[in-house]
């Protein structure tokens, strides 16, 4: 339970955190390129289109068979899961807590000390979960990173929950 996060506070539903199973989530973001690499906006229906127009076009050319080659597509990526140093958007997990109206500051709730953050700027914000394959047990659950990456190699570490006010 010690790795369990809560989104409190002014919020119309109060979030419980388990950074444990993002590993399995696709929002996450490989923080080796993430603050490397150039941002563009996505648009998620056109993300969505996108995949399936290309799965349906690799059906046509290659048949309804799974081909070799997908088969090492996907112990790649079940390697680079195993593997991979991890974090997800804090954004989505805001915007289902719901802030109040009257919600303007996300306070990052750590051991030592707590950091505040103006609401719009909070949204930026990525929440780190696994180095090199594992968990963040020492210093963690998880790591705050700023969204520009300007903190990058000094995250702010050892939290232990969310509170809007």
């Amino acid at each position: 339970m010690e790795n369990i996060l809560m989104i409190t506070g002014k919020v119309k539903y109060t979030i419980t955190l388990d950074p444990g199973v993002w590993i399995f989530d696709d929002r996450r973001v490989d923080l080796t390129t993430y603050f490397s690499k150039e941002k563009e906006n996505v648009n998620a229906l056109e993300e969505y289109t996108k995949a399936v127009s290309k799965h349906w076009d690799r059906e046509i050319t290659e048949g309804a068979i799974y081909p070799p080659t997908l088969k090492t597509e996907k112990n790649f990526e079940k390697v680079k899961v195993l593997t991979g140093t991890f974090g997800i958007p804090i954004k989505p997990f805001l915007q289902n807590a719901e802030p109040t109206d009257d919600a303007s500051t996300l306070v990052v709730q750590c051991s030592d000390k707590d950091y505040e953050f103006p609401l719009n700027e909070a949204y930026e914000l990525i929440l780190g979960f696994s180095n090199n394959g594992k968990p963040l047990s020492l210093d963690g659950p998880v790591h705050v990173y700023m969204g520009n990456g300007s903190n990058q190699e000094n995250p702010i570490k050892n939290v232990t929950g969310f509170k809007l006010k």
